[in-house]
């Protein structure tokens, strides 16, 4: 079966961490770039990060640059974001994705609040 699967959401305080995993399977998941998604209380969707598929080239959306690092282990088919220095607007659910194509996680909540 091709699917994500996530974890690692959750409540932290501001200025915490967090670590969101994305298992993959059904897809050779060292072929194909990954990205993450966020969507917050009543907003679309935002890119996040993407991550080719070796993992050597790394892109972030401005509001996250040097807080948030995507990364991958293709020999355990998962997919990462480290997340720190946590904001309230960085409150949303959080999806992994492979690109190209539709196939998207479950999505978790991240809710950064005191």
């Amino acid at each position: 079966q091709v699917q994500l699967v996530e974890s690692g959401g959750g409540l932290v305080q501001p200025g915490g961490s967090l670590r969101l995993s994305c298992a993959a399977s059904g897809f050779t998941f060292s072929s194909y770039s990954m990205n993450w998604v966020r969507q917050a209380p009543g907003k679309g969707l935002e890119w996040v990060s993407d991550i080719n598929s070796g993992g050597d080239s790394t892109y972030y959306t401005d509001s996250v640059k040097g807080r948030f690092t995507i990364s991958r282990d293709n020999a355990k088919n998962t997919l990462y974001l480290q997340m720190n220095s946590l904001k309230s607007e960085d409150t949303a659910v959080y999806y992994c994705a492979k690109i190209p194509g539709t196939l998207r996680s479950q999505g978790t909540q991240v809710t950064i609040s005191s």
